[in-house]
């Protein structure tokens, strides 16, 4: 395809009309001149036209100014407070309450462990009346909102004290340690099992399937031993009682320090019992 080239007259002179290779020629060009210029231009001139460049320092901030931001922010909690009502102030409460715990839950929701002034501690769950006149409003990770006759007021957990040690809270509630079972009057012993529990074949609808037992004497050695009246044993260690041959493998197993597994139909209820002797 060629352009046709028109000449224009002007001022007595003939002109022509660069074609569309030439405007495209003398662009190029330009645009390639433009690019060394700027390439000479990085090359012989600083970093910063403006000077040396420099690194910028950290900048630290100062240990009050830093105290305070990570106060600001809860990484249990993004908001760092409710959100309070236009119109509404938020002061600490005055009323005899106790904030013991806190769980907050997505949305807004949670509950809290409150106390009044007779010390005793409460759930209450958000938009539950913790007093007359006063509504758990919101929860935080160390504070609730109390709704106070239409007023927000805040209750913090006391964190004046130190905390607990543990040592002295156990020191402060001592747990008797379990009684052995070689210990007291009581104890089940191979004598005791013997002459004061009885046992004697059971049959059931298909021949001998369980041993009965029967207390002996004061019946101490039988309750201690956990029977009740009407116990029918069924199993001992795992093995279904067959015949009255168990007996004697019952029997053969009291031995000083021994614990027997038994399997008891108690009402209709198979429970489970074990027969610890004393050494």
């Amino acid at each position: 395809m060629r352009f046709a080239r028109e000449n224009f007259v002007f001022s007595g002179r003939r002109l022509s009309v660069p074609s569309l290779h030439d405007v495209l020629w003398w662009a190029l060009a330009i645009a390639i001149v433009w690019l060394a210029a700027a390439i000479v231009w990085v090359l012989v001139t600083p970093v910063s036209p403006l000077g040396a460049w420099r690194p910028r320092a950290v900048h630290v901030m100062p240990e009050p100014a830093r105290a305070a931001v990570f106060a600001s922010v809860d990484p249990f909690n993004r908001q760092a407070k409710p959100p309070v009502r236009k119109g509404q102030s938020q002061s600490v409460t005055s009323l005899a309450l106790t904030l013991y715990g806190t769980r907050g839950m997505p949305g807004g929701g949670g509950s809290a462990i409150v106390a009044g002034a007779d010390g005793v501690q409460q759930v209450y769950r958000v938009g539950d009346e913790v007093q007359p006149g006063v509504k758990l409003a919101g929860v935080a990770f160390d504070y609730v909102t109390l709704d106070h006759n239409g007023a927000h007021e805040l209750l913090y957990i006391d964190q004046s004290k130190a905390a607990p040690n543990a040592q002295a809270v156990v020191a402060e509630n001592p747990v008797a340690p379990p009684r052995a079972a070689n210990a007291g009057p009581d104890a089940l012993t191979v004598d005791t099992v013997r002459k004061g529990i009885t046992f004697a074949p059971y049959a059931g609808g298909s021949g001998i399937d369980g041993l009965e037992v029967q207390p002996s004497g004061d019946g101490a050695a039988f309750r201690a031993a956990g029977f009740e009246p009407g116990d029918i044993v069924t199993a001992i260690g795992g093995k279904p009682v067959t015949s009255g041959n168990d007996i004697a493998s019952l029997v053969g197993q009291l031995k000083p320090g021994a614990s027997i597994s038994v399997s008891v139909n108690r009402g209709g209820r198979q429970l489970p019992l074990a027969i610890t002797l004393a050494q």
